[in-house]
């Protein structure tokens, strides 16, 4: 690891520790943003076995400083959620430039690592749909069971079927490695079988 590479990380990780919302895991509470960033850095190591420094740095800082602009600030539907998610992309972008910067990255290297993280290409580009795809692992991993206790069968198999859609066939199979429970099982299983549906629910 370089040592720019060492100092851009262990930044992301200093910015993320301040989240004030916080994660328990094997009963040790955790600050959620820094948890997601490290699982998304282990995900992304699953789905490729030498992942390129923009690749790295885009996982670790893929949601920085989230906590900022909660949701709930913005309007509920459709609308509001996009509006939410754009600012987020924004700002998030911004951030990260700043932080690269101030570590040695030169600008063609920024631009990289924040069209990662903007999932600019999604579709097209193999890098940004591994960085898809640990997004989607890390939320199947860390807040499907709490997403079913809140939306009930039906709305969960909706959200989770849209998150499927947006998976590559390596993502999906890396669900595998993660212990879910009987009920998310059964649910996921449910949303794969499903994907050809319409899914007719507004985002949340």
């Amino acid at each position: 690891m370089s040592q720019r590479l060492e100092q851009a990380l262990a930044a992301i990780d200093a910015a993320n520790a301040a989240d004030p919302n916080e994660v328990v895991v094997d009963g040790v509470a955790r600050p959620k943003e820094l948890l997601h960033a490290q699982r998304m850095t282990h995900w992304l190591h699953v789905l490729t076995p030498s992942p390129t420094e923009a690749q790295l740095l885009a996982a670790r800082a893929h949601h920085i400083r989230r906590w900022v602009s909660p949701r709930d600030t913005y309007p509920a539907g459709r609308a509001g959620y996009h509006r939410w998610r754009r600012d987020q992309r924004e700002r998030q972008a911004h951030e990260v430039g700043e932080l690269l910067s101030s570590v040695g990255y030169e600008r063609p290297e920024i631009e990289q690592v924040q069209a990662i993280v903007a999932k600019e290409g999604l579709g097209r580009d193999p890098l940004v749909q591994v960085h898809e795809d640990a997004l989607c692992l890390v939320f199947l991993e860390l807040q499907f069971d709490e997403l079913a206790l809140q939306l009930g069968d039906e709305h969960t198999i909706r959200v989770v079927r849209r998150t499927a859609r947006k998976m590559s066939p390596a993502g999906l199979a890396a669900t595998s490695a993660i212990g879910f429970t009987p009920r998310c099982e059964r649910l996921l299983a449910a949303a794969l079988d499903s994907l050809g549906e319409p899914d007719g629910s507004p985002a949340a």
